[in-house]
């Protein structure tokens, strides 16, 4: 699932007001550095910022599904060489346990919700 891209109110009201300040005075200056000169340059930054930052979560899924697709190869690829392996060497051989499977001579065995260990207590 693809991340939330961001779309910023203050940003889409701040350039609609500095299109409604420019058509009273391109060269409006309120003091305090307050300057439509310096707001659109605030309101450009903010622009470049918002499409960095959604830019970056597109590459950051691409990245995620990437992996996630990696990850899958990798699962399927253990699960044929440990397959592989007991093949090569029998299921039940030193190898396929220290290759990670569970040599069959050493499952459980049991019906399912009946415990596999036996208990050597005397019954009442």
């Amino acid at each position: 699932m693809a991340r939330q891209k961001r779309s910023s109110q203050v940003l889409k009201n701040a350039a609609r007001r500095a299109a409604g300040i420019s058509s009273i005075d391109q060269n409006v200056d309120v003091g305090s550095g307050l300057t439509l000169s310096a707001y659109s340059s605030l309101i450009e930054t903010m622009r470049s910022k918002e499409t960095a930052y959604n830019t970056a979560l597109s590459n950051l899924d691409r990245l995620y599904r990437d992996m996630l697709e990696t990850e899958q190869h990798l699962a399927d690829m253990s699960e044929h060489i440990l397959m592989g392996i007991g093949v090569k060497y029998g299921k039940s051989s030193a190898e396929y346990g220290m290759a990670g499977g569970v040599p069959k001579n050493k499952r459980r065995k049991g019906l399912r919700g009946e415990s596999p260990i036996v208990s050597n207590e005397p019954s009442e």
